[in-house]
């Protein structure tokens, strides 16, 4: 599931002249994530896998902003460049299945990987673009992928992954989750 490798989606639109949904079609996606060494540009393969206890240690407040130790009975994803142990990026997330949505409680890259002299680009933007792939594989057209931006933040979400205001969250739905694969998507 790491690589969604044939994760099959049918996307079905409202037809202006009809009461029914009509398939329009089926896209196959495949989502390789990678990140990009700003000194080099060289790109690296990375996996995003489950949180698990031993990481919580390491995970410290300074490092990576909050304290990702109240977060260990919530579902979590870490950033890592593949053959590499140390995570550059974390996410955690609420499933509210009433909704369609999956909401992104907290999300933060690594100290070294923040503002413009950061280490690598796009931690951020694959950790929420595999949300976004997390949501289509649980509600297909209806997904959307949530979260409660902190401050100046808010444009750059806006900005950089296409969220939208909802009050005082910002989402994504299908048009911003497709675009986002095509964006992060580097097979």
């Amino acid at each position: 599931m790491d690589d969604f490798t044939g994760l099959m989606l049918t996307i079905r639109f409202l037809d202006n002249n009809r009461s029914d949904v009509s398939i329009i079609g089926i896209l196959f996606v495949t989502l390789i994530v990678v990140v990009i060494e700003q000194s080099t540009g060289k790109v690296h393969k990375v996996k995003i896998a489950p949180l698990e206890d031993e990481d919580f240690r390491g995970l410290t407040k300074k490092r990576y902003v909050f304290d990702w130790k109240l977060e260990r009975a919530r579902e979590a994803y870490k950033l890592m460049i593949q053959g590499d142990a140390d995570i550059l990026g974390v996410v955690s997330i609420d499933r509210i299945p009433e909704e369609w949505r999956l909401h992104i409680r907290l999300l933060t890259v690594s100290l070294e990987n923040k503002g413009s002299k950061k280490q690598y680009e796009n931690i951020a933007g694959n950790l929420i673009t595999y949300i976004a792939k997390l949501a289509l594989q649980e509600y297909a057209e209806l997904a959307c992928v949530s979260l409660k931006p902190k401050g100046k933040i808010a444009q750059h979400y806006i900005d950089k992954y296409g969220m939208n205001v909802t009050g005082i969250t910002q989402s994504i739905e299908l048009r911003e989750i497709l675009a986002l694969i095509k964006t992060f998507d580097h097979d």
